[in-house]
């Protein structure tokens, strides 16, 4: 057997010590993890814990093994919104095919676990509209997905929204560009497999009365050609609105979740013609600015979530001293008077369920309802204590909670 994996060495030596020589189907059940979370599969796919994280492993052809691990780099290097892949193990002992080896992607829900969770959570259409966010950011890349599919999109919370990650890349191919054609041919065939699983979800009775698959995924098509014509569409104006139209592009870009590159302004007696360069990796404005004040690394809607409390922290607290406040001295004092505050109010046992700063973001959420229901400002500390005590229970253990791990891993 051969195994290549990529840094850090010391996370792969972690999983040496595995049966790898023999099929997934027969490994002991005391080495897996039942994830109940998981989408369906065409390949056997287990996981496992080791060195305090969760991993997928799929027993796959070779060849295609070698794709998916090539790809799944470059995704990653590039910063594409895809798994993060570790390695794969060639050469097994007889026929076997290879293992795909991929880092689990924490807090991270599949489709049908979604549509398990109580009505109203997420609706069919709100997970349309945030895979073909991933469609078209993966287009615009020049990657051919040829299996876009609800079951090879994984979904994760960000600050109340949903962000889409690429799960499986066995048919993708790689472009320098995609032609409309064969942009148009990967959107029919994600509107084929959508339409098939949700007829699944309704003949397993999760899907709500008043959706009707088939129209839900025609409506596919029309969803992404108008994401894509925002997205990548030049403008003319005249030179009296050059830089109200400028602005107004990239703020709904940025509000569509996609970052800007190079802007291009061509002037002509006709008007002047705005080209906006559209990056494909995961929006980063928020982010950069949060870690640069606080050192944290959260998704881009908890970002500005959280930078807009530091924003209304910095307020009182210049309120309070009568002066201006610089604000990275804000943003330290909110980190530990506020946030670290609000997570030391979590008990341990629930502390895994959602990401932290999905936790602040839904505190706060609470507190605003539970102001708006009293009439006043119940105030931070009010609010944890609600929340601790009727919410966040509510939400499932998360697989990937240490607590779990420690527990599957001595048998308990």
């Amino acid at each position: 057997m051969r195994f290549l994996f990529r840094p850090p060495a010391n996370e792969a030596a972690e999983l040496l010590s595995l049966p790898w020589d023999r099929p997934l189907e027969e490994w002991d059940d005391r080495l897996l993890l039942e994830v109940p979370q998981r989408g369906i599969s065409r390949h056997v796919v287990r996981f496992v814990a080791a060195g305090g994280h969760v991993y997928a492993l799929k027993e796959i052809a070779e060849r295609l093994a070698r794709h998916e691990y090539a790809l799944l780099a470059r995704f990653e290097e590039e910063g594409l919104p895809s798994v993060s892949v570790l390695g794969i193990c060639v050469d097994r002992p007889g026929d076997q095919q290879a293992i795909l080896v991929t880092r689990y992607l924490e807090y991270s829900m599949s489709y049908r676990w979604l549509f398990s969770r109580p009505p109203g959570d997420h609706s069919a259409e709100q997970l349309l509209d945030t895979m073909v966010v991933l469609l078209v950011r993966l287009h615009l890349a020049g990657v051919f997905w040829g299996d876009c599919s609800l079951s090879n999109t994984l979904f994760r919370l960000d600050a109340g929204t949903l962000a889409a990650y690429l799960v499986d890349a066995e048919t993708v191919e790689r472009y320098p560009s995609l032609t409309p054609g064969q942009r148009n041919h990967d959107v029919d065939l994600a509107r084929e497999r959508v339409g098939a699983e949700l007829l699944d979800l309704r003949f397993g009775g999760l899907l709500p009365d008043d959706i009707d698959p088939i129209e839900v995924a025609d409506s596919l098509p029309l969803r992404y050609a108008s994401l894509w014509d925002e997205v990548t569409r030049e403008e003319t104006f005249s030179p009296e609105e050059q830089q109200y139209r400028v602005a107004e592009r990239l703020r709904r870009l940025n509000e569509l979740g996609f970052d800007v590159g190079e802007i291009e302004i061509v002037t002509s007696p006709e008007g002047s013609r705005l080209r906006v360069e559209t990056r494909v990796s995961e929006p980063g404005h928020n982010r950069r600015e949060l870690f640069r004040l606080t050192g944290m690394e959260v998704q881009e809607r908890q970002a500005q979530r959280l930078l807009n409390d530091v924003r209304a922290y910095r307020a009182w607290l210049e309120q309070r001293t009568g002066g201006p406040v610089p604000e990275p001295v804000a943003a330290h004092r909110w980190l530990a008077e506020v946030y670290q505050t609000v997570m030391a109010a979590i008990p341990p046992e629930l502390a895994g369920r959602l990401a932290p700063a999905e936790i602040f973001h839904e505190v706060l959420t609470h507190r605003w309802l539970l102001s708006e229901q009293a009439g006043r400002d119940v105030g931070t500390a009010e609010a944890v204590r609600s929340y601790v005590a009727n919410v966040l229970p509510r939400t499932p253990a998360e697989v990937t909670t240490p607590s779990v791990i420690a527990e599957r891993a001595t048998g308990r």
